[in-house]
């Protein structure tokens, strides 16, 4: 995705990388938002309070687990197919790039209503190339309410179970451990694309608020991109 202007504010970042803990056993499903795994996962926030999101992320044997909750009072879609250009309307994403080269890493994009899009980003930005007829093999996803202490709806949950097995096509062995080696780092970064001004204004106020800023008018700046460091 290119960001073809900015009307609204891109966020800094306030760490200098994510460390990833490995989870006591190997979970083969979805974990799910109230589970108390995620207790223990490592959390980072960016972006401005109404629109406030959260990353975790832990791993296993067999798959990376992660979570965005996104804070909104008005999350909304109008897209509904699986690799539509849901970056034209609301989205969390997440970039990974696990050989650190800048190039063929993989973006998976989630919206309120759960539709994804999955992709191979060839080249980023100022050439920026990619592929969404990749899918990332054995995928599963899920979109749940994001409630206060109070069970009061305050924007939505996506949680997403990305089995390691799934980027085998992008990184032949032995290029890279897949599952990775306790130590391992890869090259990530998390966003979140909010259109305050709804379907039929959706460039008004856009706010894109990247964890890692990138230099440039794109997320697809590999130079922004952060380790993501296998505990």
């Amino acid at each position: 995705m290119t960001i073809t202007q900015i009307s609204g504010t891109v966020f800094p970042a306030q760490s200098p990388g994510y460390d990833v803990v490995r989870l006591p056993q190997t979970w083969a499903t979805l974990i799910a938002a109230d589970d108390p795994l995620w207790n223990g996962a490592t959390v980072i926030e960016w972006g401005p309070e109404r629109y406030r999101t959260r990353f975790q992320a832990c791993w296993d044997r067999l798959a990376l687990h992660v979570r965005f909750d996104a804070v909104d009072d008005g999350p909304w879609h109008t897209m509904t197919t699986r690799d539509d250009h849901i970056w034209e309307e609301e989205v969390v994403e997440i970039f990974l790039d696990a050989d650190g080269s800048g190039r063929n890493y993989a973006e998976l994009e989630i919206n309120p209503v759960n539709v994804v899009c999955d992709l191979i980003v060839e080249s980023p930005w100022p050439s920026l190339t990619s592929l969404t007829e990749w899918d990332w093999a054995g995928m599963t996803t899920a979109v749940v309410p994001l409630e206060d202490r109070c069970g009061t709806a305050q924007g939505w949950t996506a949680l997403a179970r990305l089995p390691w097995s799934g980027l085998r096509s992008l990184y032949p062995a032995p290029a890279v451990a897949l599952p990775p080696r306790p130590g391992d780092a890869w090259r990530c970064n998390v966003f979140r694309i909010k259109r305050p001004g709804g379907p039929t204004r959706p460039q008004d106020g856009v706010v894109l608020a990247a964890w890692s800023r990138p230099a440039g008018p794109s997320f697809h700046d590999p130079a922004a991109f952060r380790p993501m460091v296998f505990r």
